[in-house]
């Protein structure tokens, strides 16, 4: 089956980055279901993963954790999926990845993709919403309030991937206010049109433009990029008891200045159900079934802006180089091999 791998960790300009392989279609075992891939999103974690991690000496690393697909076979456990269905799902970040013409995937984080959506427009939007949402319902638990807090939530990098979906997902579900980041004329007018109620910009500082807004400390931080460049801000500005959250990767995180607000840290990565084999593993199948309903009764829409087609090594190199070139907004797919 067509693949798209490499074999040494580096920067996206080299030949070798990604390259166009054949290797065998696996066959499904237990809980498994195979699906052939009919569209993919690429996620930062594609590009990290990348840059650093190569595979054992003679073996291909296949990255790609968004995607969407059609059933093909089932393992012999599988209870909730048939040949034939449409579905969509992330995945997990220790077996291989989706950049393939068909993949491998434990039914219990797979979801039935949205009817009212096409398969690039689907595939924008796995990885992103589970990991807003984990981080908004499970992690921050932005429906309990904070005593004395704004009932608000900064999403700092509104325009990114997740951010897009998180301004949905809380305006969707909570009557929690929504205040996002973003610093270009088009990212705040994309961040405005998903949903924020306010928009500040995280080029200048951010502190002193929430205090402006005059509807007091945020009870929520929700931090997606950047979190080295702004936690002397969140800690300024968040509520005393507040929730913080951060997904990105700074290279040491200093949370003491929390303490005097007894402010709350958390991290969330989606992959930890699927690493670990959690006893709540099937939640990601089920909340992405509910992004599904979301989707097709007209609460939340996809955060597609780029499509790239066919499948391929050269088409991939073209998205990891956008995303890296930290310009982009929404979501980046393939669709087609």
């Amino acid at each position: 089956m067509k693949a798209i791998g490499y074999r040494q960790a580096g920067a996206i300009d080299r030949d070798d980055a990604l390259v166009d392989i054949d290797v065998g279609r696996p066959a499904p075992t237990g809980r498994d279901i195979l699906v052939e891939v009919k569209a993919i999103s690429v996620n930062p974690v594609d590009t990290k993963v990348r840059r650093s991690a190569s595979p054992p000496a003679g073996e291909w690393k296949i990255l790609g954790w968004d995607a969407v697909g059609t059933v093909v076979e089932t393992g012999p456990d599988v209870s909730g999926f048939r040949p034939g269905d449409e579905v969509f799902y992330a995945g997990s970040i220790t077996r291989p990845g989706a950049n393939s013409q068909f993949h491998l995937v434990d039914e219990r984080i797979v979801g039935h993709k949205p009817k009212s959506l096409s398969n690039a427009e689907a595939a924008a939007l796995p990885l992103t919403a589970i990991t807003a949402w984990e981080m908004l319902f499970d992690r921050l638990d932005i429906r309990r309030p904070v005593p004395g807090a704004a009932n608000a939530v900064l999403i700092v990098g509104g325009a990114g991937g997740v951010g897009s979906i998180a301004i949905q997902l809380a305006r969707a579900l909570t009557d929690v206010t929504v205040i996002a980041t973003a610093s270009r004329p088009e990212t705040q007018a994309w961040v405005q049109d998903l949903g924020a109620h306010h928009v500040v910009d995280h080029s200048k500082p951010i502190a002193e433009q929430i205090t402006a807004l005059g509807i007091g400390a945020p009870a929520f931080v929700f931090s997606t990029t950047e979190t080295h460049r702004h936690l002397t801000e969140i800690v300024e500005l968040i509520a005393p008891q507040g929730r913080f959250g951060l997904i990105d990767d700074p290279d040491s995180l200093d949370v003491m200045p929390f303490k005097r607000k007894a402010v709350s840290t958390h991290w969330e990565l989606m992959f930890t159900r699927p690493i670990f084999q959690t006893p709540d593993m099937d939640e990601q199948g089920k909340l992405l079934d509910e992004l599904s309903r979301l989707i097709d009764t007209g609460k939340i829409r996809t955060t597609l802006t780029d499509t790239l087609s066919p499948i391929n090594a050269a088409n991939l190199k073209k998205a990891h180089a956008l995303l890296e070139s930290g310009k982009t907004r929404g979501k980046i797919v393939l669709e087609t091999f």
